[in-house]
C-alpha cells in the first residue's frame, strides 16, 4: 500500500518559514541599509514623521485629544514641524535636538494642543539609550519633562493627561534602547571574544609548528651530523691505510657503507613520521642506553678510541625512554664535535662516564683534543651544544659545555633528574 504524500513527515527546515524569520531578515536588511548609507535612511524616516505630523493637523485629529481646541491652526503646524523635522539630526546631536524641542512642547502643554507629535521626542530619548551614557538619559528626561510640570500649573486638573502619556513612553522609549544597546554590546563582546581566540589559536599553531620544525631539525641535525662525521673519519683512515694495508682500506669503505645505510635507515624512518599518517608511520623505538655500545662501536671504527665506565648504582626502575634519548644524543653529539673539532693528534681519546647519583644521573664526556674555536668554547653558540641544552631543559637538566678544568682538552657534563626527585 502507498503513503500518501500528505502523511509523510516533513524534514527538518523544508516546512513553512516561520513569521518570526521573515521579520528578522527584513530587520536585517534594514540595519544593514542604515549602516551603508546613514543620510538617506534617516532622510526617509525624518519625511516621514514630518508627513504624519502635517496630516494630523490637516484633518485636525490633534482635536480629538486637545484640552483647548481653540489653538490657531497655523501655531499647530508651527509646533508639528518643530517635533518632527529636527529628527534628522536625533543620531549626532540628540541633546540639542531635545532642546530645540522643549519651548515647543512648553508651548505645545501651555496652549492645551497636547498634540501627539509630541511623543516623538521618544524617538531621539531612545537613539540616546542606545548610542550615549545613561548619565545623558537624565538630562533628557529633564528636557522633556521640565516643559509639562511647567505647564501643569496652568491645566492642574489635567496634569495626568499631560505628564503621563509621556512618563510612559520615556519609560518604554528608554528600556527598549538600553536592550538594544545590552544585546549589541554582548554580540560585539561575543565577536570579539571569538577573533581572539582565533588569534590565540593560530599563534598556539604556530608556536607548536616552530617546537616541530626545532625538534625535527635538532633530530636530523644529530643523525647528519654523527654519521657523516664518522663516515669523514672512516674514509680519512681508509685513504691512509690503502697505500700500506689494503685490507685496512676494505674495512674502513665496509664500515662506511654500513654507516651510510644505518644513516639512510634513520632518515627514511624520520622523514617517513613527517609524511605519513600517524597510523601508518614506521614505529621504530628510539635509541636507548642499550644502544650506546653500538655508538661507541661506530665511533671506534671511524679513529677515536672511546671509553665507557659506568660509576655508581642504577635506580631500581630503568629512565624513562625520552631520558634516555637524551643521553644518547648527548653522547652521540659531544663524540661528533670531538671528530669534528678535536683536530689531528696520534694520541686522541675521548671517554663517557655515566654517574648514578641519589636522584639524578650524570654523564661526562671527556677528549684530550685541542682547544674548541674561541666562540664555542666561550658562550656554547654552535647549534649542537644549543641542541643538547635544548634536550637537557625538557627534562629539568643541565648541561655544562667547556674545556676541561684539570686536563687539556674538553668536556661536557650532563646532569638529568629522575623521574621521582624534585626538579
Amino acid at each position: 500500500m502507498t503513503q500518501d504524500a500528505t502523511d509523510r513527515p516533513t524534514p527538518p527546515g523544508s516546512g513553512p518559514t516561520p513569521l518570526t524569520r521573515h521579520l528578522q531578515r527584513l530587520l536585517q536588511r534594514v540595519r544593514a541599509f542604515d549602516r551603508r548609507r546613514p543620510a538617506p535612511w534617516n532622510a526617509t524616516l525624518t519625511a516621514f514623521w514630518v508627513l504624519f505630523a502635517v496630516l494630523d493637523v490637516s484633518t485636525r485629529g490633534w482635536r480629538t485629544v486637545a484640552l483647548d481646541a481653540q489653538v490657531p491652526q497655523p501655531l499647530v503646524l508651527t509646533m508639528s514641524v518643530a517635533f518632527s523635522a529636527p529628527l534628522l539630526w536625533r543620531r549626532s546631536h540628540p541633546l540639542a535636538v531635545l532642546a530645540v524641542m522643549a519651548p515647543f512642547s512648553l508651548a505645545n502643554a501651555w496652549t492645551g494642543a497636547v498634540l501627539q507629535a509630541s511623543l516623538l521626542q521618544e524617538i531621539v530619548v531612545f537613539n540616546i539609550a542606545v548610542r550615549l551614557p545613561m548619565r545623558t538619559l537624565a538630562r533628557a528626561g529633564v528636557l522633556i519633562a521640565a516643559p509639562l510640570l511647567i505647564a501643569s500649573a496652568r491645566f492642574p486638573d489635567d496634569w495626568s493627561q499631560l505628564l503621563l502619556p509621556h512618563v510612559w513612553m520615556f519609560a518604554m522609549a528608554a528600556l527598549a534602547g538600553i536592550v538594544v544597546r545590552t544585546r549589541k554590546e554582548y554580540t560585539e563582546a561575543l565577536v570579539d571574544r571569538a577573533d581572539r581566540l582565533e588569534r590565540e589559536r593560530d599563534q598556539q599553531a604556530r608556536l607548536a609548528a616552530a617546537e616541530e620544525r626545532t625538534r625535527i631539525a635538532r633530530e636530523m641535525h644529530d643523525i647528519i651530523g654523527h654519521n657523516l662525521s664518522v663516515i669523514t673519519g672512516l674514509a680519512d683512515g681508509g685513504s691512509y691505510a690503502a697505500a700500506r694495508s689494503p685490507e685496512r682500506a676494505a674495512q674502513a669503505l665496509e664500515a662506511i657503507g654500513t654507516t651510510s645505510r644505518q644513516a639512510l635507515a634513520e632518515l627514511r624512518r624520520l622523514l617517513g613520521v613527517l609524511r605519513d599518517a600517524p597510523e601508518d608511520a614506521d614505529r621504530t623505538p628510539q635509541p636507548t642506553l642499550d644502544d650506546l655500545d653500538a655508538l661507541l662501536e661506530g665511533v671506534r671504527r671511524a679513529g677515536l678510541p672511546v671509553r665507557l665506565s659506568v660509576r655508581g648504582t642504577p635506580p631500581p626502575h630503568p629512565l624513562g625512554a625520552g631520558r634516555q634519548l637524551t643521553v644518547y644524543r648527548v653522547v652521540q653529539e659531544s663524540l661528533t664535535n670531538t671528530l669534528k673539532h678535536a683536530g689531528p693528534a696520534p694520541d686522541l681519546a675521548a671517554a663517557v662516564a655515566l654517574v648514578h647519583l641519589p636522584g639524578a644521573l650524570e654523564v661526562l664526556i671527556t677528549d684530550n683534543g685541542s682547544p674548541r674555536p674561541a666562540a664555542e668554547a666561550s658562550a656554547g653558540t654552535g647549534q649542537g651544544i644549543t641542541g643538547m641544552r635544548a634536550r637537557a631543559s625538557l627534562y629539568d637538566g643541565t648541561l655544562e659545555a667547556g674545556p676541561s678544568p684539570a686536563e687539556p682538552g674538553w668536556r661536557v657534563r650532563l646532569r638529568l633528574p629522575l623521574e621521582d626527585s624534585p626538579s
